[in-house]
């Protein structure tokens, strides 16, 4: 037994510290809303109203959950916490968008070693900037103090996401028919996926993140932790655009862990193949330097990072120029990667048939990348 009484602050936990946060990141919270959410800050739990949904056939609803990863060991590394949370966004919101819902709201989970309230706002307010950006409203989060279990400087973050689609607009394989074309959508660099090789080969060659690289024109921190390109906006208006004959998308696929090829293979039903051409793109500098600096062998480096397409839509022909226009209007490039065939020879070293448990169609890579 103790001669000294123990409060919860000295065991670790500031309370104070925690509220003082809630009021930094108030006006970022209220920028992030839409007209259905009801209440405010602080409750037990976010309201929103559904009312909406009533007035559809047959309302289905999506969900998504994710984090960001190892990439906020290089936030904590430049003490730079503002753009995590729009990754955070953009991890779970465009993964709901692949089945062609739309995102509604968020919440949010950050534990920490120690709150301190000018990082935990920094990290909110990039939440709240991911989902201004996504048009989704954040209805609650919270922040857990968790002192040895945690050091005072780590923290991570998760989040969750609630959309809805009619279940006659539900994208995906059973859309998806050959002669259809795969177009590209640009990433805006590493987003948020591989970051745990990206550090291996950093470290390995002892490189710091503040090193200027020529390659990159800014330091090599600030390139990683350029925020993860959100699509869901301009996704939700290339879906919603028909052919003559009605015709819309027919799947999408958002390029996380796993690669282009992996992630593409995830919404091709079985039975057909989409040929993707290296020759279409020229990654941006980042994934060379990545390659170059760690010697990373090409179909490893294909298998961890996106190689600069972020997002790929699976459409018939006739829709290629006007989705290519939505992205254009949206200021991301876009372009035609290749296309679906029912080809029958889909095998080798740079096939990839089904990933992540689905047991779906096949993906080819070929040809060579123009030098950059």
């Amino acid at each position: 037994m103790t001669d000294q009484p123990i409060t919860y602050a000295a065991a670790g936990v500031d309370v104070a510290a925690g509220d003082r946060a809630v009021d930094l990141m108030k006006s970022a919270v209220a920028r992030a809303q839409r007209p259905e959410v009801l209440g405010g800050l602080g409750g037990f739990a976010g309201l929103f109203d559904a009312s909406a949904l009533t007035g559809m056939d047959r309302p289905v609803l999506a969900t998504s959950t994710d984090g960001v990863g190892t990439k906020l060991a290089i936030a904590r590394a430049m003490d730079v916490h503002d753009t995590v949370g729009i990754d955070l966004v953009g991890m779970v919101v465009d993964d709901i968008v692949v089945s062609g819902a739309e995102p509604l709201f968020m919440t949010d989970y950050i534990a920490c070693g120690k709150v301190v309230p000018e990082r935990i706002a920094a990290v909110v307010s990039g939440i709240a900037r991911g989902c201004e950006l996504a048009g989704v409203a954040l209805v609650g989060g919270e922040t857990a103090e968790h002192p040895g279990l945690m050091d005072d400087d780590e923290y991570d973050i998760a989040g969750a996401a609630t959309g809805v689609v009619e279940h006659d607009r539900i994208l995906g394989p059973h859309r998806v028919q050959d002669g259809d074309v795969v177009l590209a959508l640009a990433s805006s660099g590493l987003h948020s996926n591989g970051y745990s090789l990206v550090r291996r080969v950093v470290a390995a060659a002892g490189w710091d993140w503040d090193r200027q690289v020529e390659e990159l024109g800014r330091t090599l921190g600030e390139e990683a932790l350029e925020p993860t390109r959100i699509y869901t906006r301009l996704l939700l208006d290339m879906i919603g655009e028909p052919t003559a004959d009605g015709e819309r998308v027919h799947a999408l696929s958002h390029v996380t862990g796993g690669g282009l090829a992996a992630n593409l293979a995830r919404v091709l039903p079985q039975g057909l193949t989409a040929t993707v051409d290296r020759s279409t793109w020229t990654p941006p500098p980042v994934f060379s330097v990545v390659q170059s600096l760690g010697a990373v062998p090409r179909d490893d480096l294909e298998r961890t990072l996106n190689m600069g397409v972020g997002f790929v839509a699976v459409l018939p022909a006739d829709l290629v120029d006007a989705a290519t226009g939505v992205c254009r209007a949206a200021g991301v490039p876009a372009w035609v990667l290749g296309e679906v065939t029912s080809a029958t020879d889909a095998d080798g070293p740079d096939t990839v048939q089904g990933a992540k448990g689905v047991d779906g169609g096949s993906v080819r890579m070929v040809g060579e990348h123009p030098a950059g």
